[in-house]
């Protein structure tokens, strides 16, 4: 007596086909989740108390990031300026501009802007500002071309394998020293093998163990 029908092995078949599909697309979902803009935030300007544009202060003025970052060669943190670096320019200029009434309160009251922070690793990872700047690594390289930002936002994600890839090849990201601030800089194709590896050597950048090491930057 046959208990199945004949088509249950057809059945079945189908069956397993449509979970694994549905498991892989599942999973597919979750990772473009995962990397996608909506959870790494790469690419969204944030919204700022002040409309401040990197590209007219860098590009247009010719700033320098360390006008305004004054820590970022001796600091872990890069710094963000206060109010009065803001005024040193506009107690002269745009001095009646209505986008600018929170920088001339903040300076009245002597109350620091809430800048809404548009790069934010996570409290358990340590990561230092200067060590990078003094080994070479410069500014574009993890920020992005700041120069053509009207508002700032994440050209990386910031995540651990994007550090990690770094970490385990610097050659390939490192620069002269003099070159660390100059948003427009970039590494030179023809010969990036041969200056990269030098560099390395003459800044003593630690070694791909080193440099990956978990203790590096979960401390």
């Amino acid at each position: 007596m046959q208990v199945f029908h004949k088509s249950a092995n057809s059945i079945a078949k189908v069956s397993i086909f449509a979970a694994l599909l549905a498991v892989s697309g599942i999973i597919w979902a979750a990772y473009k989740l995962n990397a996608g803009s909506f959870t790494t935030r790469v690419g969204v300007a944030r919204d700022q108390p002040v409309p401040f544009s990197h590209k007219h202060h860098v590009s247009d003025d010719g700033i320098d990031c360390r006008y305004c970052h004054t820590s970022v060669e001796t600091s872990d943190f890069a710094g963000l300026p206060p109010t009065e670096t803001c005024m040193s320019c506009h107690s002269q200029i745009w001095t009646n501009a209505e986008l600018l009434e929170p920088v001339r309160e903040s300076f009245r009251t002597g109350k620091s802007i809430e800048w809404t922070r548009v790069h934010d690793l996570p409290d358990f990872v340590y990561f230092n500002h200067s060590i990078h700047v003094n080994k070479g690594i410069g500014c574009s390289t993890c920020h992005g071309r700041v120069d053509t930002m009207p508002l700032m936002y994440q050209v990386n994600t910031l995540y651990m394998q994007w550090c990690i890839d770094c970490h385990r090849n610097p050659e390939r990201n490192v620069r002269p020293r003099d070159q660390v601030f100059n948003p427009t800089y970039e590494t030179p194709a023809l010969n990036q093998d041969e200056i990269g590896p030098r560099l390395v050597a003459e800044y003593k950048i630690k070694d791909t163990r080193n440099l990956t090491d978990c203790a590096t930057c979960h401390r």
